[in-house]
């Protein structure tokens, strides 16, 4: 990898940020919490955010990331049919009612999963994807190694108390920030309320249980927990003006509490902090010499926005960019990773996006190498 050293754009004033936490505690009942801006994963308030609890049904947020990772890899669709088995049927607390081979859609399921947290639904989904609820968790565990969790166990995918099954506040926010990149998840925790086998006699009216996707604007997710060992825990996600927050409460007393000060977390981050974006997807930031290519060289561009935090009361310091290429080969398409960039503000790293070319760049044949090597040898005198 090549490291190049650029200077795109000098944002603000030559002044240090300084993203002062919150200075008051917004979730005292809870045992461990925390509030990040998403896209930057700036942490604006936490609590013993790396003590090991139980996460309760915030689990389904790593069955529902590997279940919508496997059905983007082909592994299963939205439109399968999926038999119950004895094994997901018989499952208890929070449930769709699944009778041992019964039939329902991936859609349906993860619905199920979603917006009712049925243990029911994420078991019929486990083994649909893995084969065994057995091989489904070693899935959620190897997935949360890529993701780099440090204080995550999991034994079951739904989160009925296991002395062995534990997480954190931190790496549930972890989970959670790689969940909201998929907006099919968003598209079903953001239901209210929606009916399961509708018009049939076995028909169920299912009611979000996470209900700040009623009371809180904004709010399209994630998910709820609760068990007698882990207390009342929630994971919500809210967007507004652009920026979204992901808040994290665990070990509450009670519902109630666990809605209050997870809408604290929220008001606080949405009354004090900004995203301030600096580069997006149209922004050309350098060229990339193309091996064997059609084309010798090809402008980048990164394949997300680049953005910064802080208080609304804040001046962005000097930004400055480290950018990282690979050696590229053609053929290469949009979309495709090419590079890094790493984002400093006065010097100090601050973020990094991954980049990728402007436009696609197919294999050069003999022939084009033939007459570029002709050009190269007459200084350019003969075009191609």
């Amino acid at each position: 990898m090549k490291k190049i050293v650029i200077l795109l754009i000098c944002v603000g004033l030559l002044l240090p940020v300084w993203i002062v936490k919150a200075d008051t505690d917004l979730a005292p009942n809870a045992k461990s919490a925390i509030l990040i801006e998403a896209s930057t994963g700036k942490i604006i308030y936490e609590k013993n955010s790396h003590e090991k609890l139980s996460p309760a049904s915030m689990t389904k947020m790593m069955s529902m990331l590997v279940i919508v990772e496997s059905i983007e890899k082909g592994i299963i669709s939205w439109d399968d049919m999926v038999t119950a088995s004895e094994n997901a049927s018989k499952m208890g607390g929070s449930q769709i009612l699944l009778e041992t081979g019964e039939q329902m859609s991936v859609a349906d399921l993860f619905k199920g999963v979603a917006v009712a947290s049925g243990n029911d639904a994420v078991v019929a989904l486990a083994e649909a994807v893995a084969g065994t609820e057995e091989e489904f968790v070693n899935m959620m565990n190897t997935r949360a190694k890529e993701l780099g969790l440090k204080d995550t166990m999991f034994k079951n995918p739904h989160g009925l108390d296991d002395a062995n099954h534990y997480s954190s506040a931190y790496d549930m926010m972890l989970i959670a920030k790689e969940l909201v990149k998929h907006e099919k998840v968003l598209e079903y925790t953001s239901i209210y309320e929606d009916y399961l086998r509708k018009g049939t006699s076995k028909e169920l009216w299912l009611v979000n249980t996470n209900k700040l996707t009623r009371f809180y604007p904004g709010v399209d997710g994630l998910k709820t927990g609760y068990t007698d060992t882990a207390g009342y825990c929630l994971t919500a996600t809210a967007k507004k003006n652009g920026m979204r927050l992901i808040a994290v409460a665990m070990g509450e007393a009670d519902a109630k509490v666990r809605n209050a000060e997870v809408t604290s977390m929220l008001d606080y981050g949405f009354a004090q902090y900004k995203v301030n974006e600096l580069l997006n997807p149209n922004t050309v930031i350098s060229k990339v010499e193309i091996e064997k290519g059609k084309k010798k060289q090809v402008e980048i561009i990164p394949l997300q926005n680049a953005t910064v935090v802080t208080r609304k009361t804040e001046t962005i310091g000097k930004i400055t960019y480290d950018l990282h290429l690979d050696e590229v080969k053609a053929p290469v398409k949009v979309g495709e990773k090419v590079g890094i960039l790493d984002i400093l503000e006065n010097g100090n790293k601050i973020g990094q996006i991954e980049i990728t070319v402007k436009e696609e760049v197919k294999k050069a044949n003999f022939l084009d190498l033939y007459l570029r090597y002709l050009g190269d040898m007459t200084g350019g005198a003969i075009q191609f």
